[in-house]
């Protein structure tokens, strides 16, 4: 039997696999999510995130040392402070938790690559993203009325020191008025990394118990999007692009690989996705059972992200897959 092409023969040694691979990353495209939290001399295991903390400013050095040492050189930081208000003041005061975070590590660690995550649902007693008004005779969340605070709370994550913001509110013109708030205040250089494609996902359970964000009425739906559509993710991304954003992200990973595709095909500027912590969860879950083996899994669900078109990954992995580069087990 004459068989002239044995695509096996580029599969034979893990040299020449290795040699040949489409898809190829390392560590420094990996983004670390971090909870800072109000108070002194804290540590708090997360029950529905075996293995991730909520840290309080002094005791953050611990982690940002070890992720650095794994060559992980950038993190998002999520806030939850020891008060909620109807307004989230806490997301834009001067002496909020993350901006007090925020100039701790850029003090003591100016190496790291500092992201702020811009939305107010950590911030607000009701747990939603904005201002919350009744329309139409229901409760929902005032758009416009939320792009000032929004803006406000961009400006003042600079101010602390943040080298780029992150809105994750999914407010309609949110990427256009923290533009021009940034620039209007100096920060012209300061990216904006936008949750562009962000899902109405049950992917989120475990980062609600985590942050204390779960809404108390409702859900997100009227501003989150529905998982059924393509179309409007490509809108949302365009859209976004012609505001201002450097970078857009898709949001969660694992289910919306075609998503990252799509905007990566569509799009001239780099795309991220984040691995959410319910693909976390599961991952540990079924790890724990003895179910999977838990770092060729992590590694999968990474290359397939990256296959699919992203340039910079969000995951609660990131020191363990830092790891498995160096050790040559992906990448």
């Amino acid at each position: 039997m004459q068989i002239t092409n044995r695509p096996r023969r580029l599969r034979t040694t893990q040299n020449l696999r290795r040699m040949v691979r489409e898809t190829r990353m390392d560590a420094s495209s990996l983004i670390y999510p971090m909870f800072v939290t109000d108070g002194k001399g804290r540590t708090e295991e997360i029950e529905a995130l075996p293995g991730q903390y909520r840290y309080t400013v002094d005791r953050t050095d611990e982690k940002i040392e070890k992720l650095l040492n794994a060559g992980v050189g950038s993190i998002m930081l999520f806030g939850i402070p020891e008060n909620k208000d109807e307004f989230g003041t806490q997301a834009y005061a001067e002496d909020g938790i993350v901006q007090r975070a925020v100039s701790h590590i850029k003090a003591h660690y100016p190496e790291m690559f500092v992201i702020t995550d811009v939305c107010l649902c950590e911030y607000t007693s009701h747990g939603h993203c904005g201002v919350v008004c009744e329309c139409c005779g229901r409760l929902d969340v005032d758009n416009d009325r939320t792009l000032e605070l929004l803006q406000r709370t961009a400006v003042s994550q600079a101010l602390a020191g943040a080298d780029m913001v992150a809105p994750s509110d999914m407010m309609d013109g949110r990427v256009r008025a923290i533009r021009e708030a940034l620039d209007s205040n100096g920060f012209s250089n300061t990216p904006v990394m936008s949750y562009a494609v962000k899902y109405a996902s049950s992917f989120y359970g475990p980062f609600r118990e985590a942050a204390g964000s779960a809404p108390s009425f409702g859900d997100r739906r009227s501003y989150q999007m529905d998982y059924h559509n393509r179309r409007e993710g490509l809108k949302e991304a365009l859209m976004d692009v012609e505001e201002g954003a450097d970078i857009i992200m898709v949001k969660p990973a694992m289910s919306y690989l075609d998503m990252i595709r799509e905007v990566s095909d569509a799009t001239d500027i780099p795309v991220a996705t984040y691995s959410v912590s319910g693909e976390y969860a599961m991952v540990k879950a079924a790890a724990a059972k003895g179910w999977i083996d838990e770092p060729s899994i992590v590694c999968e669900m990474a290359a397939g992200a990256f296959r699919a078109g992203a340039q910079l990954y969000e995951t609660y992995f990131a020191e363990e897959l830092a790891g498995f580069i160096k050790e040559g087990r992906i990448g």
